[in-house]
């Protein structure tokens, strides 16, 4: 290894994804014409199909919550529901699974709320073991 790029402590890897991609650990499940609607998008908008692979190879390859520190790595992907601009920070939620149907009736999440709550997973420790090795879904409150 070239010196100076060991590293006491796990790297905090964070990806964002989307709502429209499940987490099969949780039991999220979605209504038969939902599952029809999101496979349609996954042959149509490549970007989707890439998202359900790299939180897949998070889930399975890298593993969660404390497996993954093993390999030097943790992580989180957040799921956002519809982005919004917004100019401030405000009040947001952040939930295992989503509440709503991504597709048929989509919350908001703003991006400037998703930067801060992915800022402040970096910066506060006891946040980062909440979430860590998990998929948190954020909406705008």
């Amino acid at each position: 290894m070239i010196k100076g790029l060991q590293r006491t402590e796990p790297v905090k890897f964070i990806l964002m994804n989307s709502t429209g991609c499940r987490n099969p650990d949780l039991g999220e499940k979605v209504s038969f014409v939902e599952t029809c609607v999101v496979g349609l998008i996954r042959q149509l908008v490549p970007p989707h199909a890439d998202n359900e692979r790299a939180v897949e190879h998070l889930r399975q390859v890298i593993g969660s919550e404390d497996s993954s520190v093993a390999c030097g790595v943790e992580w989180v992907a957040v799921r956002p529901d519809s982005l919004v601009d917004e100019q401030q920070v405000s009040e947001y939620r952040v939930c295992p699974s989503p509440t709503r149907s991504a597709i048929f009736n989509s919350g908001k999440s703003s991006r400037i709320n998703v930067a801060h709550f992915m800022v402040e997973l970096v910066t506060d420790e006891i946040l980062w073991r909440t979430w860590k090795g998990k998929t948190p879904v954020i909406y705008n409150v």
